[in-house]
């Protein structure tokens, strides 16, 4: 008896695909795109236009609650620099705002909300 036999995956069409991640991102050279990494959260500000593209009130959709740029890229199988220029558009047209994440050395310490706690527990 055969082992059975593995699929081979397509490639994503859209990944590749040049023409279409060019005729998304709009601009030749990268342009002046804002500082934004992996891990910067994004939220909407309002809800889609029928002028902007597909791809962007897809990610105004998404963005109703925070989510990072990372997760964005994962949930529409776009490049990182693809959805960077995406988002610096909606930067540019205020139809969302990005937001540094939450460091963890600015959280209160846990030995301090368990002393808050306890106290608490004992009144």
């Amino acid at each position: 008896m055969s082992s059975p036999r593995r699929e081979r995956r397509e490639a994503d069409p859209v990944l590749s695909d040049p023409e279409r991640l060019y005729v998304i991102t709009g601009d030749p050279d990268g342009g002046d795109r804002a500082a934004l990494d992996l891990v910067t959260m994004i939220v909407a500000k309002e809800q889609p236009t029928p002028t902007v593209q597909p791809e962007q009130a897809v990610i105004l959709r998404l963005c109703q609650a925070p989510l990072s740029v990372a997760e964005i890229s994962a949930y529409l199988s776009l490049p990182f620099s693809v959805v960077t220029s995406l988002l610096t558009e909606l930067l540019a047209s205020e139809l969302i705002e990005s937001r540094a994440p939450i460091a963890r050395a600015t959280l209160p310490d846990r030995s301090l909300l368990e002393a808050v706690m306890h106290g608490l527990q004992k009144l």
